[in-house]
């Protein structure tokens, strides 16, 4: 299963892959010069089909856990100032993720959406302490009966280049549905209250839908 956002560009890989074979086979005479350029085009094909994978998952709803929202390694868990919305103190929570990971974004919980902006920016790589201030990014905030206001950021690498975000003001989101794609590189970060029971630790792989970020209650 692939997720819609990359129909795109597994189209575009189609036809460049489809290309290079038929035109290699037709215009190159050494076999193994051919051989060379078809096994690259297809090995662009299936990179691309990788990145855009969307594995289905089954996700148990509980209010009183906050589920990794993406595919990748635990790589912050600190107290910050968030200064964009709540402008006090929060626990974050980052997780990074390579290309060779799932980028599909997930709802961490279930809840009303509260805000939702896009900020263009910069494009540092994903794990460069700025990042969250400076990179392209998107901030949301889902308000939920157990946790209260929860905030997760959506934020572009070196190579990504969109930002895809489903969520909307007033909107109804339940946990582990699609919440939007990153493509190419990228990390999410979570904002919890301060005091909130953590559940990873560094340089963990969390998957989407399925480690447990946080409990409560």
């Amino acid at each position: 299963m692939f997720h819609k956002e990359g129909t795109p560009s597994i189209l575009l890989g189609i036809i460049f892959s489809t290309g290079v074979l038929l035109l290699s086979d037709k215009f190159i005479d050494t076999n193994w010069i051919k051989m060379l350029i078809q096994i690259s085009a297809f090995l662009v094909l299936i990179i691309i089909l990788q990145f855009f994978r969307n594995p289905k998952r089954t996700v148990i709803l509980n209010e009183n856990q906050i589920l990794a929202p993406v595919d990748g390694k635990v790589v912050v868990i600190e107290e910050v100032f968030e200064g964009e919305y709540f402008k006090d103190k929060r626990l974050q929570i980052s997780i990074f993720m390579s290309p060779i990971n799932v980028h599909v974004t997930r709802y961490a919980l279930s809840g009303i959406v509260k805000f939702s902006k896009y900020h263009p920016g910069k494009f540092l790589v994903a794990w460069h302490p700025k990042a969250s201030e400076e990179n392209e990014r998107t901030t949301v905030i889902i308000e939920n009966e157990t946790f209260g206001k929860i905030l997760y950021r959506q934020i572009a690498g070196a190579l990504a280049r969109r930002i895809v975000n489903y969520a909307e003001e007033g909107m109804q989101v339940i946990q582990g549905t699609d919440a939007g794609f990153i493509k190419f590189g990228s990390r999410v970060d979570i904002f919890l209250p301060l005091g909130t029971p953590i559940n990873v630790v560094l340089n963990q792989k969390a998957i989407g839908g399925k480690t447990i970020i946080a409990t409560k209650g």
